[in-house]
């Protein structure tokens, strides 16, 4: 009866995963809602059918999944469209797992070694410091081996905005010349 009320995707969703309880807002054994699973697995619409009424920002709690969001699942799995509706909805870009490396989405994007998520997470403000061998901010590299990418495309992101500044301060001292001659 409760899986006839859910729709199809929560009966096959429900089937599959026994062991959330009650169905939508419930967690599975990982501590996972169904917004984190949604986002792991890249369904975009359902995503954004639950992003109306669910926190974008709400953590797993299970034994595996210290304080996971949504948008670190989305970003594991290189889910750009999902990251950004996710930022959209007020996810927060730096949200840290619990424990000793406290990972953020650029972490597990990194992890993964996926380009494309860490340059969205770059270019969106993701905060990474300014040395790869920062242990409060940074998981041991052993454990990140893809984090090197995320520096490489902030180098190349200021790059970019030093040499795009450069081109339009240098145009706009010869605008500036021409009008004072």
């Amino acid at each position: 009866m409760l899986q006839e009320q859910l729709g199809p995707f929560r009966k096959s969703f429900m089937s599959r995963r026994s062991s959330f309880k009650n169905g939508l807002g419930d967690r599975d054994d990982r501590g996972w809602t169904p917004l984190h699973v949604s986002a792991r697995k890249g369904d975009f619409q359902e995503v954004k059918r639950l992003l109306h009424g669910a926190d974008a920002n709400v953590a797993a709690w299970g034994p595996k999944s210290k304080g996971v969001t949504p948008l670190h699942l989305a970003a594991e799995g290189g889910h750009v469209r999902i990251m950004s509706l996710l930022l959209k909805h007020g996810a927060d870009i730096d949200a840290r797992t619990k424990g000793a490396c406290g990972w953020t989405p650029l972490h597990n994007a990194a992890k993964e070694r996926n380009k494309r998520a860490v340059k969205y997470l770059i270019e969106n403000g993701a905060f990474l410091p300014d040395d790869i061998n920062d242990t409060r901010f940074n998981p041991p590299l052993h454990y990140c081996p893809g984090l090197e990418w995320a520096y490489d495309e902030m180098e190349r992101l200021q790059q970019g905005n030093t040499s795009s500044c450069e081109s339009s301060c240098s145009s706009d001292a010869q605008n500036e010349s021409v009008v004072l001659a």
